[in-house]
This record gives C-alpha cells, structure tokens and sequence, in this order.
C-alpha cells in the first residue's frame, strides 16, 4: 500500500501560548476525526507533527489516522523554524518509502508549516536540507500580523496569512488543510495522480489571504 505522508511543522513558541495554541490543538484534533469519516484518507493518509519553539521534536512520528492519538502541545521559547525544516528532512529521508525497481515507494510527502513569528535560528542551512527533499507541496501559513511572509515565500511558493492568530481563523486554516488532504488522497487512490499546484487544492476560506 502506497501511504500519503503528511507533516504538519506547528509553531509552539511562547507567542502562541493561550488561545493560538489551544485553537491548534483542536484543530489537528478536528482535522483527524474529519479525515478518519473518509474512506480514501483513512486508506490512504498517515500525518506526523513536529513542534518548534527553541528546539524542533517530532512528537508524533508517521502515524496511519486510526492509530493518530493527539498530544498535549505548550507554548514556550523562540522560533526554531531552521531546525524544523532539517528535522522534517530528516524524517523524509528516513520515514517515506522510496520508489524502486522491486516496488512503489509512497506518495510524495504534504508539508504544512504553520508560524506566527520570524525564525530566531540561522534557518538557510535547514531550509537548503528541506529543498532537497521531493515533496508534492508545502504550504506555510502566517499567522497573525507578527509572521513574515517574506521567509515563508523563500520556503514555498504557497502561502497564505491570517489576520488574526485566534481559534476561529486557526480552526479555519485547520478545515482548509483537512479539506486539501482528503482531495489529494482521493486523487492518488482513484487517478494515481500527485497534486503539486495550489490550484489544485480547493479553495481557501475567506479568512485565508493567499500571499502573491
């Protein structure tokens, strides 16, 4: 079986503590119990999350949706955003089976990057680490005035902010990735085919600007 890998990098440094990180929280929550009603994610799709504030973890490696059990997040540090992009290629490398001639590999990894702060990290080394890795796409979200979309675009050309970092805009962005994540699953099961443009994901609630 050919598994979509999904993985989500999710700020928990101390400027989401409160109300952004409990909305984050719910909404990974909300996004499991959605993709676990259907048929062609729960086949299909595995998700971990890695964390960064002052260092980056994996806290919940590859993991099929009926086994995903979420875990309590805390907001605290800084914005080790450079050693989450070399932690997720990391686990790329190690995690998602490669094509060879005996067999299919898995599909090309999602990558979601939620931030609502700028890198405190020397990030280009792990973002050099992170493009070398073939993904089908990442997608960075902003959130909230204090993000600097001007190194998420460095990162990938999908990115899109929220103007608030509250649990309704969150929640949203959290719908919106579920949504991406059952169509892109049911594309590779029922047409075998990757998604690698934006255009091809529905579209995103208002409460999401797409950054040109």
């Amino acid at each position: 079986m050919r598994r979509l890998p999904v993985y989500l990098l999710l700020d928990t440094s101390g400027s989401m503590s409160g109300e952004p990180i409990k909305a984050v929280k719910n909404g990974v929550q909300v996004m499991i119990s959605s993709l676990r009603q259907n048929p062609q994610a729960i086949e299909t799709a595995f998700l971990s999350v890695i964390t960064f504030d002052s260092a980056a973890q994996q806290i919940i490696p590859l993991t099929d949706l009926a086994s995903f059990q979420m875990v309590d997040l805390r907001a605290t540090g800084v914005t080790a955003l450079g050693e989450a992009l070399k932690l997720v290629s990391n686990r790329i490398e190690n995690e998602v089976a490669k094509t060879t001639t005996e067999q299919k590999g898995d599909w090309k990894p999602l990558v979601f990057i939620m931030t609502d702060g700028v890198p405190t990290d020397d990030w280009l080394p792990g973002l050099a680490e992170f493009k070398k890795q073939r993904v089908a796409f990442t997608v960075a979200c902003a959130a909230g005035s204090g993000a600097d979309t001007t190194v998420l675009k460095q990162i990938t050309e999908n990115v899109v902010s929220l103007d608030t970092a509250d649990s309704a805009s969150i929640g949203k962005f959290f719908q919106w990735v579920t949504a991406s994540i059952g169509v892109t699953s049911t594309k590779v099961e029922d047409a075998g085919k990757e998604i690698s443009l934006l255009k091809e994901l529905p579209p995103p609630p208002s409460e999401l600007n797409i950054v040109v």
